[in-house]
């Protein structure tokens, strides 16, 4: 196993890490319906809070966060770990939000509806050299109702005039990224534990044919009790994929092979970043324990578009 430096714990099922340029990362904590800093030496504090559940968090080109609310979980706690179970009782919507770092100040940037759109839990978000941003809806699982949502993945500008659902139907996709050059999108499906590519044609648009079933072709798929979370990609076009149950992060090439398995000791290892000067500084989340941890990378990450 991988050496690990604590950055922080006692988070709230933190996800979705944004490294700053000052060392800090910016997280949310789905549990606690918030969104936090944690500084180099561990201190916390709260930027905002928007409730529901924040999820995946990225800065976009006017220096704000964008944010992937979910609408909330219902939690149970075992064997030391905290876990999602179902939609929230009190389910509040899925939605994307902007949140100004400096004020806390939160805005609805799009809600289920508009457009046309159905969002039940958006879920991970990445943003493109064009200023737009694809983003995935995990949906929503209802165990009183034995149902699952169908959902997708989408595309939307960060001024709020255009969102689109782009690829339908898709398997509960968590994880989004993009390659080097900016012309492949990458999705991780938690339950199927597969990593998907789909081939970018124009700013919000893949190719229908890539594949004998649709826009999607399957890159690379796991035995054993495994699924995927976010992912995080490596300046070689590498996708290092969050992978829970038997947990860790996967990397796998571009061409589907798996280059190296580095083991955690969270079963809940949820997120991938990378910061420092030579972007070999990788932060972790163990959302199940709740902490914030940091390793040296074999390689660089991709530095991401803002």
């Amino acid at each position: 196993m991988a050496e690990f430096e604590l950055v922080a714990d006692g988070l709230r099922f933190p996800e979705g890490p944004v490294v700053m340029p000052d060392g800090s990362v910016i997280l949310v904590e789905i549990a606690q319906g918030q969104i936090t800093r944690v500084r180099p030496d561990g201190s916390k504090s709260v930027i905002a809070k928007p409730g529901g559940g924040p999820n995946g968090l990225a800065m976009g080109p006017d220096g704000k966060l964008y944010c992937c609310n979910n609408g909330g979980f219902e939690y149970m706690e075992a064997n030391g770990f905290l876990a999602p179970h179902g939609i929230a009782k009190d389910y509040s919507g899925g939605r994307i939000e902007r949140i100004d770092i400096e004020t806390g100040e939160v805005e609805i940037l799009y809600k289920s509806g508009d457009f046309g759109c159905s969002l039940r839990g958006p879920n991970d978000i990445v943003f493109d050299a064009h200023g737009g941003f694809w983003f995935t809806d995990h949906g929503k699982i209802d165990y009183a109702k034995r149902s699952h949502d169908v959902v997708g993945i989408f595309y939307a500008k960060a001024d709020g005039s255009h969102l689109e659902e782009v690829i339908f139907p898709s398997n509960n996709p968590n994880g989004v990224g993009l390659s080097p050059d900016g012309n492949t999108l990458y999705a991780a499906e938690t339950y199927t534990c597969r990593l998907m590519q789909f081939n970018i044609t124009a700013p919000g648009k893949v190719a229908g044919d890539a594949g004998p079933g649709g826009p999607g072709i399957p890159v690379y798929r796991p035995a054993g009790y495994k699924f995927f979370d976010s992912l995080g990609m490596e300046a070689n076009g590498n996708i290092c994929v969050a992978t829970i149950g038997e947990c860790g992060i996967s990397v796998i090439s571009p061409a589907g092979e798996l280059v190296e398995f580095v083991a955690t000791d969270d079963i809940f290892t949820t997120n991938i970043a990378f910061g420092g000067d030579d972007m070999m500084d990788a932060y972790i989340c163990l959302s199940g324990s709740g902490r914030l941890v940091k390793t040296r990378w074999a390689r660089p990450g991709l530095k991401l578009q803002y």
